[in-house]
């Protein structure tokens, strides 16, 4: 009789398997590739495949891998095809070898299988014998297919990208490196993914993986990868500011399996858009400037001032963040009707609980717009956030009482500008309209009626946290949609800087009041400046203005608040976060009683960093790269760190620079080695107690 059929070695083919793949730039010496495609392996026998041997692939999923729950897959190549939707067969045997083709069900379970061969009864387990298998976009029976090959370049295959940040009326572009494929940031994906408690069944589902991913990357309730921290005092880990990518909080997460200090909203989204493109769910970084945080979902949010416009922490349960970022992901959505495929949000920013833990989403960007806000997941909250008023109060002291004077509604504050990275260039491309339908249009009438049917409405009155001891002046009487008023006098506002806002300067500042209406016109008009923190907290009121003014007709008066430096430099350097500079203006019609509100946010400029490297280098070869930053400003700059990042040229590294007085310039060299061809790019950022983040990023090509 023949002697024993064994396999004496195994070869994943792994170069020719991921180039094919799209997963050659994975840093790990296994093999990965994505389902529902074709990959070959080729098997080296003890003597030549005869068509009476017994041979079968195992590839097992698991702690305990089992046939009917579909973790276990055992593929015969000369027998009839499984149940499972693999497929599996013979290319070419000669000899004592024998290439197979292997092509996984385009709705296979996501995640680390284990092969090994059986032959009669020996079993062989080869070395590397863990394959991953990820989700795959080039795959038209994947459910997260998208046929756009620059849309996957960019929301799979980028590692490198831009994150909206500042205020609506400032906006700019924070580099991050999402660096998916880095050593260990799959495997921490995995391990998420392992932890989530996800049945394995649910693996399959980009709709179940990314809900659980958006809970597991905040670690408020099941020790996930980062803890939120929006108190100002970071001492006990790594500020939110001072990171530049995911790579270090994925690798420190692996290493520790314990939750890494501190995130904030960009930093949530970078690390979610990390996860997702890493396992392989086209995924993009979303910024919303003047995001409401609408804690009751009553599409309303409450501003409390005083009467030289100040805005009041204490009152408000509500808040408008000058930004927030969460995340797109591209899938059909096969749990709902039809027409609600594409983009869907998540967020893993830790703000509401959502069945029992903090998590949101995937909601339907269609559901958003549409205003089918019943529509799982979170679609009400994510519809608040873009959506929402902002009703604006005048809280005045009457006999010992607060009085509570309603002076204008905005319906159009909330959800501006949209952001995200456009496909293939570094620019921001606007996607408000994939939100929302164009304010004032008949569509968007639609949507906010149908949506407002399914949120409670708001009710009567006022909601604070003193409600009891209240008396309410001009209550709205009716509950519902709030109209802006049309002025009879024609009053606008505008706010404006008339120099440049350098910290160390004073903040030259004016408020123009406008009226068109015949007639003389006399206003009383408040203004106020404050600093306040990205999430609208007031971190300090710098001054204000307060001045009745008299105009007739169609004119204009522009008056001047100026707030000098040292009345603001000590809280630049005692808050820990960035800080923006927030305008707020009153005005009052005597003769009318028109009342009106504008509210601006605008943010310091900075001296910039400069990168000096080659415009080329070639790989595994060493180059030079500097970088550069003068202090313009007339203030020093303390306890100055120098953060530098390129992925597959050099890893992550902070230099202390110490104070840097006005005028000095400090210049750090770093030796880089190209690991990886293509286009890399290094990003620098300078942070110090006055200046919390300047960015820079410059790109080089590297060539075989």
């Amino acid at each position: 009789p023949e002697s024993d059929l064994k396999v004496t070695g195994v070869d994943f083919l792994k170069s020719q398997n991921t180039r094919l793949h799209h997963t050659d730039a994975y840093n790990i010496k296994n093999l990965v590739v994505r389902r529902g495609q074709a990959f070959q392996i080729q098997l080296t026998f003890s003597r030549e495949l005869k068509g009476s041997d017994k041979l079968a692939l195992r590839f097992g999923l698991g702690k305990k891998p089992m046939k009917p729950r579909g973790t276990l897959l055992s593929l015969n190549p000369q027998r009839e095809p499984d149940f499972s939707g693999w497929q599996i067969s013979i290319v070419k045997s000669s000899g004592k070898e024998c290439l197979l083709s292997v092509t996984s069900s385009p709705s296979a379970l996501v995640g680390i299988y284990n092969l090994n061969v059986k032959t009669g009864t020996n079993i062989y387990k080869p070395e590397n014998g863990d394959v991953y298998l990820l989700f795959n976009p080039w795959c038209e029976d994947d459910v997260v297919f998208l046929a756009d090959e620059a849309q996957r370049k960019e929301y799979v295959l980028n590692d490198t990208g831009y994150i909206y940040v500042g205020s609506a009326y400032s906006m700019y572009g924070r580099p991050w490196n999402f660096g998916q494929f880095e050593e260990f940031v799959l495997d921490a994906c995995m391990y998420l993914l392992d932890k989530s408690n996800l049945r394995l069944s649910n693996r399959r589902d980009p709709v179940h993986v990314s809900r659980a991913m958006s809970a597991l990357v905040n670690a408020n309730d099941d020790n996930g990868v980062l803890m939120g921290n929006w108190s100002g005092n970071y001492d006990k880990g790594t500020s939110p500011l001072d990171w530049i990518g995911s790579v270090s909080i994925l690798q420190q997460y692996y290493k520790t399996k314990k939750p890494v200090n501190y995130g904030q909203c960009w930093v949530f989204a970078g690390v979610l858009t990390t996860v997702m493109r890493c396992l392989g769910i086209p995924s993009r970084c979303v910024s919303n400037f003047n995001s409401a945080h609408d804690t009751d979902e009553n599409l309303r949010v409450d501003i409390y001032l005083n009467e030289f416009g100040e805005k009041l922490n204490r009152m408000s349960l509500d808040s408008v963040w000058n930004f927030h970022v969460w995340n797109d992901v591209w899938m059909k959505r096969t749990d709902l009707p039809t027409g609600f495929d594409g983009w869907q949000a998540i967020d893993s920013t830790p703000q509401e609980q959502s069945q029992g833990a903090f998590q949101c989403g995937p909601c339907p960007l269609k559901a958003v717009r549409d205003g089918d806000v019943y529509l799982p997941y979170d679609s009400k909250f994510v519809f608040a956030e873009v959506n929402a008023d902002k009703v604006y109060w005048v809280v005045k002291n009457v006999r010992g009482k607060d009085k509570y004077i309603k002076i204008s509604t905005e319906t159009r504050g909330i959800g501006l500008n949209i952001s995200t990275k456009a496909v293939g260039q570094d620019k921001r491309e606007d996607i408000t309209a994939q939100y929302k339908f164009p304010e004032g249009s008949e569509e968007e009438r639609k949507a906010m009626q149908k949506a407002s049917s399914f949120i409670r409405p708001s009710g009567i009155g006022i909601r604070a946290r003193f409600a009891s001891t209240m008396s309410v002046g001009d209550m709205d009487s009716k509950p519902g949609v709030l109209h802006e008023t049309v002025s009879k006098t024609g009053l606008q506002l505008e706010i404006s800087n008339t120099d440049t806002l350098y910290p160390g300067n004073p903040l030259e500042l004016a408020i123009t009041v406008k009226t068109s209406a015949p007639g003389w016109w006399t206003i009383n008009l408040a203004g106020s400046c404050q600093l306040q923190s990205y999430t609208g907290k007031i971190e300090a009121s710098l001054g204000y203005v307060k001045e009745t003014i008299k105009l007739e007709g169609q004119s204009e008066m522009k008056v001047p608040l100026k707030i000098a430096a040292d009345s603001y430099m000590k809280t630049l350097a005692l808050v820990e976060d960035e800080v923006l500079i927030h305008i707020t203006a009153i005005a009052e019609v005597q003769e009318t009683n028109d009342k009106l509100t504008k509210e601006t946010t605008m943010r310091f400029e900075y001296p910039p960093i400069t990168v000096q490297m080659p415009e080329t280098a070639k790989l595994n070869e060493d180059f030079a790269c500097a970088i550069v930053f003068k202090n313009k400003l007339n203030v020093p700059l303390d306890n100055c760190k120098l953060l530098v990042e390129g992925l597959g040229i050099f890893k992550m590294a902070t230099f202390d620079q110490g104070d840097v007085k006005p005028g000095r310039i400090i210049k750090s060299e770093v030796i880089c080695t190209p690991t990886r061809a293509g286009e890399k790019k290094i990003v620098a950022k300078l942070t110090s107690a006055q200046v919390k983040a300047i960015s820079v990023e410059k790109a080089i090509t590297i060539t075989e």
